[in-house]
């Protein structure tokens, strides 16, 4: 697949309910960042809050395909949606999201049980570096 294929474009508030679609979509074996999905209200006021440092909409074929971000600690996020050709399209984002940001250094958070995305990483050169653990006291 040429790079030509993909595009990033920043988000705009146009992207806001398919951001959301996208999010709702997701497996939840790949979540990290949130246990419940938000509502739409929560899912704006997130977008809005400017929360990564860089965050693209990916266009395959000139139609929206995934979301790519950077997070202000360098942590790349690539999530594309069902239905489109997943491998080749991470791999092109990848490419295109390090040629736009370039850093001394990059971090990818995977939940333990995504082993593709686990795999993706490792494949680029990704070491791991830790584990984190956490605890919640009032969830039950």
């Amino acid at each position: 697949m040429e790079l030509t294929s993909v595009q990033l474009k920043k988000i705009k508030k146009s992207d806001l309910r398919f951001l959301f679609d996208l999010l709702e979509e997701r497996d939840p074996i790949v979540n990290i960042s949130h246990i419940k999905m938000p509502t739409y209200d929560e899912h704006v006021k997130f977008v809005m809050s400017k929360p990564y440092s860089k965050w693209y909409v990916a266009y395959y074929d000139g139609k929206k395909c995934g979301s790519v971000y950077l997070t202000k600690q360098n942590e790349i996020g690539i999530h594309i949606r069902k239905g489109f050709p997943t491998k080749q399209i991470c791999n092109n984002c990848y490419e295109i999201l390090l040629k736009l940001n370039p850093r001394k250094r990059y971090l990818a958070n995977c939940n333990p049980k995504n082993t593709s995305l686990i795999n993706f990483f490792k494949k680029k050169g990704f070491k791991l570096i830790q584990y984190t653990y956490e605890l919640r006291p009032d969830s039950g």
